[in-house]
């Protein structure tokens, strides 16, 4: 697993390691436990979404004050993070 830091306080980008071969590939993609050791955080994920965008679609997340904030977990499969 590859963590880079980012410029924004508290944003890493975590790439996982993909162990691949002539049948296809596998990664874990979330691991509870990995995760507190590389952020020092203990989480419970309650919801997790998926979706997928058409060409030249920019989607946003929405930044939540105290007391209704949520950790967000992003995954891109294909495009960018601007």
């Amino acid at each position: 697993m590859k963590v880079i830091k980012t410029t924004i306080e508290g944003l890493l980008i975590i790439e996982p390691t993909v162990f691949g071969d002539e049948r296809g590939y596998f990664y874990e993609s979330f691991n509870k436990e990995k995760f507190k050791e590389i952020t020092g955080e203990e989480i419970d994920f309650v919801q997790d979404n998926q979706s997928l965008s058409g060409k030249d679609i920019v989607r946003g997340l929405h930044f939540q004050n105290p007391p209704y904030q949520q950790g967000k977990l992003v995954r891109v499969i294909k495009g960018e993070v601007i």
